[in-house]
This record gives C-alpha cells, structure tokens and sequence, in this order.
C-alpha cells in the first residue's frame, strides 16, 4: 500500500484519494480536496446529500446510515490519517460530514433560514472548538504520540474516534443552541 510518506505527498491529490474506497469516505467523496477551508466544502457537501438523501431515505434509513456512517468513520479517518502520517489532516471531512448529518437529522424539517444558521453554527463550533470541543480536541491530540509507525487496529480506530469525536460534540452544541434560538423565538 502507498502511503503519502512514500508518495511524498505534500497534500493528497484526487488521484490519491480515489485509489481506495477509504479515501474517498475519509476526503468526503473529493470535497475534502478543497484548498480553502476543507471543513467548510465537507459540510456544504454533507447538506446538499443529506437535502437530495430526503428523496430517497426514510427516517429509519437515516439512523442506519448515520450510526454506520460514524462506526466506519473511526475506522477510515484513522486508516487515512495512519497512510498520512499525520494526526487530523484538515481535509479528512468524513467526520464534519457525519456530525452535519446528525444536525439535520434532528433539525429537519425546517426551513432554509434555520439551516443555514445551523450551518454556521456548526462551522463556529467546529473551527473554534470553544470549551469542551477544544478540550475533547486537545486530549485526543496531545494523548497521541508523533509515531504513526504500523499502528495496530485498535490504535487506529481510536485515533479515527479522535477525528470523530469533536464534531460530533460540535453537533451537540449546535443542537443545544438551535434549542435555546427556537425556545427564545417562542416567547
């Protein structure tokens, strides 16, 4: 298996990323790619499959795509963090995805100004990272060590759970401030 050390990859190309199915999850299907803000291409790519997935998907779907979506997801943000060598590289967005998707899921039906704020409520939480998610950020981080040398499964999945975990704690936040926007509205 290539790994971008052997590559040497300064930044993963669309070639690279389309080599395994790993990637493509891990890099959201190319959105990751994004030279500009990769996080933010990851989650308008989250809300454009999750509007167009309404079409297709019921409620029950969802759960299941969902929950997969954020088992597999420490699987291949660990995996595609190990080829890497680095510990969460900006355009692995399997895990903005996943979180944005749980945003929408308890959100929805709503109308577009409620998305949209819900948007930028999540990419505040998930690009500053204000207390608890920069805390949960930090830990996973500083926790592990800089060698990425032939990791076990385990210690992969546990660095993919690393990836995961802050967005989705950002999801929390995001719902809870939802929350507290609609109590306020309703007074």
């Amino acid at each position: 298996m290539n790994t971008a050390q052997d590559l040497n990859l300064a930044t993963p190309t669309f070639k690279w990323v389309r080599q395994t199915a790993s990637r493509t999850i891990a890099f959201g299907f190319g959105s990751g790619l994004s030279p500009l803000a990769p996080g933010t291409a990851g989650t308008l790519w989250a809300w454009a499959t999750f509007l167009l997935g309404e079409y297709f998907f019921s409620t029950e779907d969802f759960v299941w795509i969902i929950g997969g979506g954020a088992l597999l997801g420490c699987w291949v943000c660990g995996q595609v963090s190990e080829e890497l060598g680095r510990k969460d590289f900006g355009g692995i967005v399997w895990d903005e995805i996943i979180a944005f998707w749980i945003v929408l899921f308890f959100i929805m039906p709503t109308n577009i100004w409620m998305q949209v704020v819900a948007f930028g409520l999540f990419r505040f939480f998930d690009a500053i990272k204000p207390g608890p998610i920069g805390m949960i950020d930090r830990y996973f981080k500083e926790m592990e060590g800089s060698d990425h040398s032939q990791s076990s499964l385990l210690q992969i999945l546990w660095r993919g759970f690393g990836i995961m975990v802050d967005d989705l704690a950002a999801a929390f936040f995001t719902l809870l401030a939802i929350a507290l926007i609609q109590k306020i509205i309703a007074i």
